[in-house]
C-alpha cells in the first residue's frame, strides 16, 4: 500500500507540474524548469552521501573499532540480501541514525554515539534494519525524484509570479479577463509550490512507514523496533540534535527537529504513535 501511495503521489506531482507548465506558456517553460531542477538534484543524488556525512562529522569505522555494531550491520545486510554498507558513527549525544547512498552498492549507515548508548542490542538491531530497508527500497532515488518535481514546480511558480507582475496573462479586455488572468496566475504561483511541498512531505512519510515494515521483516522483531522508536522519540525531545538542518531532517529515523501544530503538515516523518501502532499490529 505504501508503494502504491508513493506512485500516486509522484503521479500527482507530475500532473501538477504539467498544469503549471501549461499556465506558464506551454511545454517549453515546463521542460526548462524540469531540466534546471533535474540538474540540481542530480548533483545531490550523486554526492549527498559525502556531503551529509561530512556535515555531521561522521567517522567511518571498521570491525575492530566497534565489533558489536559493525557485525550487527553485516548480519542485517546479509539477511536483507544487500552488499555490506560503509558504517559510520556520529559524535553526537542526541540519539538518532540515518542511511544514505545512491544505491545499495554505494550505501552508508550512520548512528550517533547517543543511540549506541541508550538502546538495547535488540532495539539497535531494529533501528539499523529500518535504515537498511531505506537502502533496499531505494528511498534516496525516490526522494530525489520527488524533490526534482517539487523543485521544478517551485521554479515555474516563480516564473509565473514574475510574469504576472509584468503583465503576462493579461488579455485585450483590461477590465475583466486581464485582471482575472492575473489573479489566477498569481494564485497558482503561490498555491502550487505549497501543494508540491506537501506532496513531497507525504512521499517522505510514506517511505518511513514502508521502511518500518521492511525493517521489521529484516530483523524479525517488530516490537523491538517499536520500543526503539518510542525511546528515541522521548530522548530526542529531551536532547535535540543541535547541528540538525531542515534539509537533511528527513534522513533520520526520528525527526531531529521539533514542531507541532501546523508545522506537522510539513513534517517529513509520520506521527510516532501511528508508526508504533503499525509495528505492534505486525507483531500481533
Amino acid at each position: 500500500m505504501q508503494r502504491l501511495k508513493t506512485t500516486f503521489l509522484l503521479a500527482l506531482l507530475t500532473v501538477l507540474m504539467v498544469t503549471m507548465g501549461s499556465a506558464l506558456g506551454g511545454r517549453t517553460g515546463m521542460v526548462t524548469a524540469f531540466v534546471l531542477a533535474l540538474g540540481m538534484n542530480f548533483f545531490s543524488y550523486w554526492f549527498s552521501d559525502k556531503i551529509v556525512l561530512k556535515m555531521y562529522g561522521a567517522q567511518e569505522i571498521g570491525e575492530h573499532d566497534h565489533p558489536m555494531f559493525y557485525n550487527m550491520v553485516r548480519h542485517l545486510a546479509a539477511r536483507a540480501g544487500l552488499p555490506m554498507p560503509k558504517v559510520y558513527i556520529i559524535p553526537s549525544d542526541s540519539p538518532n541514525a540515518f542511511a544514505t547512498g545512491r544505491n545499495p552498492e554505494h550505501a552508508a549507515v550512520a548512528a550517533t554515539e547517543g543511540i549506541l548508548r541508550i538502546l538495547s542490542p535488540e532495539e539497535l538491531e531494529g533501528v539499523m534494519a529500518h535504515e537498511l530497508a531505506h537502502v533496499q527500497n531505494r528511498d534516496i532515488l525516490v526522494g530525489t525524484i520527488a524533490a526534482t518535481f517539487a523543485g521544478a514546480i517551485s521554479m515555474i511558480g516563480n516564473m509565473l509570479q514574475w510574469g504576472a507582475m509584468f503583465g503576462a496573462g493579461r488579455g485585450d479586455d483590461e477590465e475583466g479577463g486581464g485582471m482575472g488572468g492575473l489573479v489566477g496566475s498569481l494564485a497558482m504561483a503561490i498555491i502550487a509550490p505549497i501543494a508540491a511541498m506537501l506532496i513531497q512531505m507525504a512521499v517522505s512519510r510514506s517511505r518511513e512507514y514502508l521502511a518500518d515494515a521492511s525493517g521489521a521483516q529484516i530483523c524479525g522483531r517488530p516490537l523491538a523496533l517499536a520500543s526503539a522508536l518510542r525511546r528515541l522519540h522521548m530522548a530526542s525531545q529531551a536532547l535535540p540534535m543541535q547541528e540538525a538542518r531542515p534539509a537533511t531532517a528527513h534522513m533520520f529515523i526520528v525527526n531531529p527537529l521539533t514542531g507541532g501544530g501546523i508545522a506537522s503538515l510539513f513534517s517529513t516523518h509520520p506521527p510516532m504513535e501511528e508508526r508504533i501502532a503499525r509495528l505492534e499490529q505486525m507483531a500481533r
